[in-house]
């Protein structure tokens, strides 16, 4: 069955972003350092045509494969265009939700796999898990998590905990206003970086 799974490098202190984070500079201002451990080993994978290479570590390479055999991506707007859309391929050509709050007509879409949804996250999800099939989903966004995790469609957390304090930046979980309980499942500790896998408890 497939699962939803957010995937998101954050630093110690939450933030998966630093400041002034956007198009044209996408992990903010000081947050590349949150990816360094995509690119900083020998163990290569290959996303999407716009993606580069990863070279990674063989602790971290494991993460990567599954990653990279998600079956479909959710993404919220903001990370879908901080990232350039990913060219329209983040990875084997997966369908690509992109949860927005609207929409314009003249949205340039990068490529037929890509869908703008309007109509909440639930729906958003289910979308997403129908074009996953037997894979998994890969959830990108704050809000996107936020929101997925507040309407009960998240199904797990795989957090590359980065050992830095940014001190300022866009946090991951912000304020959920609820309490949401989660086991942990796997823990691999790798340099620069220790994935730390969630269950969320129902």
């Amino acid at each position: 069955m497939s699962r939803s799974v957010l995937y998101m490098s954050m630093s110690l202190d939450g933030f998966i972003a630093g400041p002034d984070d956007g198009p044209g500079n996408g992990l903010g201002t000081g947050g590349e350092q949150l990816h360094a451990w995509l690119f900083d080993g020998d163990q290569e994978a290959r996303g999407g045509a716009a993606l580069p290479v990863i070279r990674t570590d063989a602790a971290s390479l494991t993460v990567v494969n599954e990653m990279l055999a998600t079956g479909a991506v959710l993404t919220g707007r903001r990370t879908f265009d901080a990232a350039g859309g990913w060219g329209g391929d983040h990875h084997d050509g997966v369908h690509i939700e992109v949860f927005t709050r609207s929409a314009a007509d003249d949205d340039a879409v990068p490529g037929s796999n890509v869908r703008f949804a309007t109509d909440g996250i639930e729906a958003a999800m289910a979308r997403a898990k129908e074009a996953a099939g037997e894979r998994n989903v890969l959830v990108h966004g704050a809000t996107t998590a936020q929101l997925a995790l507040q309407a009960g469609v998240l199904d797990e957390l795989e957090i590359h905990q980065v050992p830095v304090l940014l001190g300022v930046g866009r946090s991951l979980f912000g304020t959920l206003g609820t309490p949401h309980q989660l086991d942990l499942v796997r823990v691999i500790d790798a340099p620069g970086v220790t994935h730390l896998r969630y269950r969320v408890s129902t």
